[in-house]
Parts: structure tokens; sequence; C-alpha cells
């Protein structure tokens, strides 16, 4: 099962139908498919074979979607890092991938210079930038396309549970590791996300948020598999992002929340430009309820929300249930199992919170050279995801917190998310984070990190004043509100509480 023969069906059976979309560049599968090739030829005339590793560090770009299907062509194994990291965190997961290319741009040469004496798996002529390097020693990426053959590779065998990618984690929760895909994974992402999703060969999925982030096959792997349109974007930006939808027709997207919220909340913002949509996907974070039922007042009947890990476990909330459980992240899809389980490991009954384990044909097969931490995560083929939530008597789920953000005050649990509906409630909230910070008393408290819609309108008290009067407990209660303009943000636009927090528990012990 090699998911790059799905290019040489569609070259083959639909040819003239528009493959992807990439700022003024549209090419169709019969095209596509000779690019992809000529980039599969291009490696393994470098000495890439079957299980080798490729590292990318690219924006979102034709050059990085080529490369993820040449390196499936030839069972190269693809890195996909972001152009984010720098210093030690991009030296070591360089290195612990054992990459032996890395394919780059001229802008991040400098960077990549600063810590090349020290990476010791990159073969010499196995530095690529995709335009014009701006140091010795790199090869440019078009010129080793230019030589190589259009045709579809042979000979080259791939089994199931050959790998396909590295993901490496967010590091929201720690140091990141490296999440295995294999091409029987990739292939699931295909089928299962195209059902879930209800896309088809017709379908026009319109990407604005970064390729690398894993969240970014779920409507990927199905447009490559059917056949379907795949529109790209080099960024998000909210009036380019509508002006995408509107011009391309653009009938499945997949945003973090942060993008769903600015793209509601921008000043071109208007229902009938975006009414090819079909379906709005929300992934990544909880999406608050006040923000939900603003884009189902606009935009009815199209809200979507996945909850999942890289790691290989999720559920969906359909459209079609949405109104009735709007509070909920759905329910697994075909061929997947859930339990809510207590520290024990013991299943507990709907309505009792504890942590979500789940199982499923997505799930890894673990983390790259990490059989320790493979063995936490992963306990009798369950993956123990670190999340708390419930079920109810239909078995949907609730989310409550994950594990680590949830606040541990005078003895009480407070989960972060509750205040945060909240806080959102104020007409002056664009978004909300909340997250412990050390009391003297309680032995942690609340703190509330707001972004306004517009600098000013309301003080950090008397936001404070207005969020305590609404809590449902005295326990929930914030100590502090503090007003920001932006969150710290992973590449994958997920609000990165972590570094927010540390600067309040910096020289204090360790939370638990």
């Amino acid at each position: 099962m090699n998911i790059g023969s799905l290019f040489c069906r569609h070259a083959r059976y639909r040819p003239k139908q528009t493959a992807v979309v990439f700022e003024g560049t549209r090419l169709v599968y019969r095209a596509y498919n000779r690019e992809i090739n000529r980039v599969a030829h291009a490696l393994h005339d470098l000495g890439i074979s079957k299980g080798d590793k490729v590292a990318t560090i690219l924006p979102n770009c034709l050059e990085l979607l080529e490369t993820y299907w040449a390196c499936a062509k030839i069972g190269a194994v693809v890195v996909p890092l972001s152009t984010l990291l720098e210093g030690k965190g991009l030296l070591s997961l360089l290195n612990d991938s054992d990459a032996k290319v890395v394919i780059t741009y001229s802008g991040f040469v400098q960077t990549l210079e600063a810590i090349r004496s020290e990476l010791h798996g990159i073969q010499e002529d196995g530095w690529i930038v995709i335009d014009e390097p701006e140091s010795p020693g790199y090869v440019n990426f078009h010129v080793l396309k230019e030589g190589s053959s259009h045709m579809d590779p042979q000979g080259i065998e791939i089994q199931d549970e050959d790998p396909f990618n590295i993901i490496y984690s967010s590091g929201t929760t720690g140091l990141p590791k490296g999440i295995v895909h294999t091409h029987y994974i990739r292939a699931m992402y295909a089928t299962l996300f195209a059902s879930a999703c209800r896309m088809t060969p017709e379908s026009v999925a319109l990407h604005a948020g970064s390729i690398v982030f894993n969240g970014a096959f779920v409507t990927l792997m199905p447009a490559v598999y059917l056949g379907a349109t795949y529109v790209l974007m080099r960024q998000f930006e909210p009036s380019a992002f509508i002006e995408a939808v509107e011009s391309e027709r653009a009938t499945h997207v997949m945003m973090v929340p942060s993008q769903i919220v600015a793209m509601l909340n921008a000043p071109d913002f208007a229902p009938e430009r975006l009414a090819s949509l079909e379906m709005i996907l929300s992934l990544g974070a909880p999406l608050h309820r006040e923000h939900k039922e603003a884009l189902a007042r606009q935009l009815p009947g199209r809200f979507y929300e996945l909850y999942g890990l890289t790691e290989g476990f999720m559920t969906v909330l359909d459209k079609t249930e949405y109104p009735a459980k709007p509070d909920s992240v759905g329910v697994p899809p075909p061929f997947f199992e859930m339990m809510i389980v207590d520290d024990a490991g013991r299943e507990l009954s709907p309505g009792e919170v504890g942590e979500i384990v789940g199982r499923g044909p997505i799930l890894m097969p673990g983390y790259y050279k990490r059989p320790e931490q493979t063995r936490e995560a992963v306990r009798d083929g369950w993956l123990y995801t670190g999340d708390l939530g419930y079920v109810d008597e239909e078995g949907f789920l609730y989310l409550v917190d994950r594990k680590k953000d949830m606040i541990l005050s005078g003895g009480v649990n407070v989960y972060p998310r509750d205040i945060e509906e909240v806080v959102v409630q104020h007409p002056a909230v664009l978004e909300a984070a909340v997250f412990g910070i050390p009391h003297e008393k309680w032995g942690e408290t609340p703190l509330a990190a707001v972004i306004l819609r517009k600098p000013g309108s309301v003080s950090e008290g008397e936001l404070k004043e207005w969020v305590n009067a609404r809590v449902a407990a005295k326990y929930q209660r914030v100590h502090k509100v503090v007003i920001m303009e932006e969150f710290p943000r992973s590449a994958a636009g997920k609000t990165l509480k972590r570094v927010m927090r540390e600067p309040y528990w910096a020289g204090k012990e360790t939370r638990i």
C-alpha cells in the first residue's frame, strides 16, 4: 500500500482534473504526478532509498507537497520540521531523526549554518534549497528536478507497515517526540476522513495553516485519495482566506480555533462570501461555546469538531449532531474504540471524569527510537491520551482538560476550560487562556490571559471582577487577569499555555 501510487492512478484516470493550486500555479493531476516523479528520481539519484530520512524545513509551498509524495513513491521517510525551530531545538530534531537530506529555503540557510558542524547525519550532497542558495555547498531543488525522469519510479515495494513520515510533537507538554506514521495509517486517514467529512472527487479542500502540522493531513489525505482539488495558501490571513474560499469555491476547510475567531472578526467577513463551504472543521484545541454559536449563526449547518492526537486516536462531532450536542467533541468513527478510565485503569461510568483512552486503525507503531515512552503511551494496544473527559449516556465525548493543565487549588481540581468559557462571553474579549500560577495558601490559583477585540476597551481589574461574578464556584475565581496583544502559538496555531505559565513558575517547585 504505497500512498504515492494515488498520483499514478489519478494521472491516468483523472489527468485533466485540477490537483493542486498554490498562489499563481495550478497543476492538473498528469502534470502534478510528473513533477512528483522528478523529485522522486532526483532523491533516488542522491542515494536516498527505502527507509532513509528526508527532513524538510519549509514554509507552505509546492516543493514541500512534492517532497511528501516523492518520498512516498521511493519509500523514503519524510520528516517535516517547522521553520520556527532554531538552535539546539532544531539540532536535536535533525540528529534524532537520522536525516540524510535536508531541504530548506535560502532564508533559513543562515540558521542551518549555525549548527551545521554539529549535524552528524546529513550527507555531503544532501543540502538542498528550493530557491537561490546564499551559501556554498547547497544544491538547488529545481536544478535537481530538471535532470530527472518524469516517469513513475519502478521496482520499489512498499508494505503497509513501512513508515511514511515522522511527525514531531509540538512540545506543548515536554520535549518533542517523533511520531511514526506508516503508509497504512495515512491510507486510513484518507478513507476515514473522506467519509467523516463527506468529501467527494468534486470537493475543493482549502488549507491555510502549516502543512507541517499533522492536522493538515485530515483534509490533505482525503483530497489525494479522491483525486479532488487541494488549494494551499502560504499562510493564514483572515481577509486573504475569505477571498480564497470565495474565488476557489472551496467546499471543505480545516481550521484551528484562533483562525476561526480571526475569520469571524475580520472586517470583510460576510457569510455570503463563504456560501460554497460544506464543512468548517475545528481541531487542534477546544473551540469555546461562544465562538461555536457565532459560527453557527453566521454559517449554519457546516460545523464539525474533531478531537484527536497525532499518536492515533480521534472523535468527530458531525454537523448533524452539533445542534443537540454543542459541547461534545463527538464519537469515535467506525473501527475505533474509546474508554474513560480512572488512575488505576478501571473503566468509568457515563458522567464520571477520567482519562480518555482509545484505539483504532491510525494508532502509531511508536515514538521514533523511544521504546519506553511508547510503552507509557500505548498500553495493551490502548493509547493513553493524557486528556480528561467524560461520556454521556449516548457515548458522546466531552473534554474537560489536559491532565497537565488542570489546576489543583486547595485540594480542588479546577479545569481551566470551564473558566475560559466564562471569560470569552465578555463582549470585549476575543480570546482567553487560563492556567495555574503559584499561590502561597492554595498551592496554585487561576490566571486568565486575554486578547481584547479593541485595545483599552476594558481594564484588567474590571474584567477580573466581571469574571469572578459569573463563574460557577468560588474556587474558579481568577486571581489575576493579564491583557496580551497576542498569545505564543505553535506552528499548528495552538496556544502555548506552557510558555505563558513558565515565568510564573520559574524557581518554584516543578508542577505535577
